[in-house]
């Protein structure tokens, strides 16, 4: 079956996602033993299964590219209208990652809008030019959320303190099996918008990158970032200004008063023993990772770069014989669970879902902006779920 596709609207998809028409070719000839050419896809008439191809790269469903009327380039449309270069060399996964929640971040506040729900922003707005460590101290008696042991609930209350204050979470899980996965950590979307990729192997790592993001906020800097991680601090003056703040930032968020204790710290070296003992128990007080303090007594000048390159080496090795061990134990239980006919453990965990974001939605469905269906397909729930959401 074939269908008559607008190709302008196929040309924006191509502009958003910064590909060209024989990228977009390369992408769907993959596995392909008939090449499409120029006409197969860009012609006046199309396979239907090749606009579903499309779709898969795009995901804007099949109606849209059949709609007569042009597309306007708009700024409110996307992030990659408003702005040229980013701290990340974006693969295809990542915007498709960021295009979803573009859309997400539209829908959500058309609802909001109806329902309502008041979700401008609260606090000021920052600049480069003042210390991220007294923005960090101004900023973390309103924002910091009730400090637990368990890193999952942590990052969950920060996620619902934010939510108090008007801006709104969102987190995504990358199956294993993704094909195109993004090469992405978080990323900030004017005006309250905050994205996260959960973090599977560091949970101290998600509420860094968090952190970071907060500071994207604090100064209404959107940006995508690649490798939020404790270790871009060592980098330095590479980091751009807007970096290095949001990076300084977190970390005095986080740390608090412990803040003192490493400031306390002469020069970390062997003969104390890097003062091991110390920065695990910050690291335990504060969710910050001993990679992240370490990273910090480096930049202090409290540690020199040798005994800082011993130190972070051995906690990458410990990090790497973990996971490993992780991943053999988790294929032990697979093969013992087959064994005994049970359902094997694991599993893709659930996006955290920001209370802010579930009331809004909520309140469109006891309005009637949006039916059940629409309600759990939001939430990524199966409808036999929905009342414990209600």
């Amino acid at each position: 079956m074939y269908t008559s596709p607008n190709v302008n609207r196929i040309e924006h998809q191509l502009n958003l996602f910064g590909i060209s028409r024989g990228e977009l070719l390369d992408m769907l000839n993959q596995d392909r033993v008939k090449l499409l050419g120029q006409e197969d896809v860009f012609g006046e008439n199309i396979k239907i299964s090749t606009l579903k191809k499309i779709d898969e790269i795009f995901g804007k469903g099949l109606g849209y590219y059949t709609d007569p009327k042009d597309p306007i380039q708009s700024k409110d449309e996307s992030i990659f209208f408003r702005k040229d270069h980013f701290n990340a060399d974006l693969n295809l996964g990542a915007r498709q990652i960021v295009n979803r929640f573009e859309q997400e971040k539209l829908s959500f506040s058309v609802l909001a809008k109806l329902s309502d729900f008041n979700i401008k922003r609260q606090l000021k707005v920052y600049s480069t030019k003042q210390d991220p460590k007294l923005a960090a101290e101004e900023i973390r008696p309103i924002l910091y959320p009730r400090f637990v042991k368990d890193r999952k609930k942590f990052l969950e209350n920060f996620i619902a303190k934010l939510g108090e204050h008007n801006i709104i979470v969102f987190e995504f899980v990358e199956t294993h099996n993704k094909k195109n996965k993004a090469n992405i950590n978080g990323f900030y979307l004017s005006p309250n918008v905050i994205v996260l990729k959960r973090n599977q192997k560091s949970l101290k790592r998600e509420i860094f990158t968090l952190a970071h993001e907060l500071g994207h906020y604090l100064l209404n800097e959107e940006e995508i970032d690649d490798n939020i991680s404790e270790e871009m601090s060592a980098k330095g003056n590479k980091l751009s200004d807007i970096e290095r703040w949001c990076n300084d930032f977190a970390y005095y968020f986080l740390v608090g008063e412990y803040e003192k204790e490493i400031a306390a710290i002469q020069t970390a070296s062997e003969a104390n023993d890097y003062y091991t003992d110390l920065i695990e128990q910050v690291s335990e007080r504060t969710h910050l990772s001993t990679l992240s303090l370490y990273t910090r007594l480096l930049l202090s000048h409290k540690i020199s770069p040798v005994s800082y390159k011993t130190v972070t080496d051995n906690i990458l090795s410990s990090i790497r014989e973990w996971e490993e061990t992780e991943k053999k134990r988790m294929e032990a239980e697979k093969i013992k669970a087959l064994a005994e006919g049970r359902k094997a453990p694991g599993g893709s965990p659930k996006p955290i879902i920001s209370p802010m974001f579930l009331e809004t939605i909520k309140s469109a469905l006891y309005t009637g902006l949006i039916n059940e269906a629409e309600f759990c397909k939001r939430l990524n729930i199966k409808s036999e779920k929905i009342n414990s959401y209600l």
